[in-house]
């Protein structure tokens, strides 16, 4: 049995739960980190190494965003970009169990890194909105308001559910509800990689300006419906 096909069968054990997961992160993005971690391992790479493999790809596609004219072609480059580097994301987690654990700055460095991934991703299509009007339909300037809304809804929420990780007393061991399929489909509207699809319609100008505000105002229901839950959930928490 090679090292590779090893490591994917120790991968498959050592899963997270997948309690509170969309579709797409379930059945697409963290079995294609499960194979990019089994590829790391065998390289001898480190989780920190494939964090910031996640992050080249994923601001190479940020800059494209930013800069390039938005075609449909820019578009397939951008979304090929986020994708692999989300999945690359996932890879570095898995890579850590793999290898036994993985470090209070490592998780650092990937919740850093994921942070400036969301603040730049929204920025990019602001700086597009702003510089490619006339393609988006965007010359009223109501329009750049949008992803700045996007942007403010998807940090609190990622900055949130943080929080409220951390200040949660910790999940028994062993204790793992099946998880919701109807839930998890309901998640997908805010799942990062559903989201990174929108940009295979950049060429679209303004489809892909009313896709992106639909994916923003369901970024804002989710918060205040994450916000209301998470309080709750802490409220009965005595520290």
């Amino acid at each position: 049995m090679s090292s590779t096909t090893s490591a994917l069968i120790r991968l498959k054990s050592a899963q997270k739960s997948a309690k509170g997961v969309s579709l797409y992160s379930r059945f697409v993005n963290r079995p294609a980190g499960r194979y990019l971690a089994a590829g790391a391992y065998r390289l001898g790479l480190t989780p920190n190494h494939v964090t910031m493999i996640s992050a080249v790809f994923s601001f190479a596609a940020v800059v494209v965003a930013a800069l390039a004219v938005p075609t449909w072609a820019a578009g397939l480059v951008v979304w090929l970009g986020l994708a692999v580097g989300f999945a690359f994301d996932s890879a570095d987690g898995q890579l850590a169990r793999l290898r036994g654990g993985g470090s209070a700055a490592g998780e650092w460095l990937d919740h850093v890194v994921d942070c400036a991934k969301i603040t730049a991703l929204h920025t990019a299509v602001l700086i597009s909105f702003y510089r490619h009007p006339d393609h988006f339909g965007t010359t009223a300037d109501g329009w750049l308001l949008v992803p700045l809304g996007f942007q403010l809804a998807a940090v609190v929420t990622f900055f949130g559910g943080l929080l409220t990780e951390q200040l949660k007393p910790k999940a028994v061991p062993g204790d793992r509800a099946a998880p919701s399929t109807a839930r998890a489909m309901a998640l997908l509207p805010v799942d990062h990689g559903v989201f990174c699809l929108v940009f295979l319609l950049l060429g679209g100008g303004g489809t892909f300006r009313w896709a992106y505000t639909v994916l923003a105002a369901a970024a804002a229901l989710f918060l205040v419906a994450f916000l209301t839950k998470w309080f709750r959930e802490l409220s009965a928490v005595r520290r």
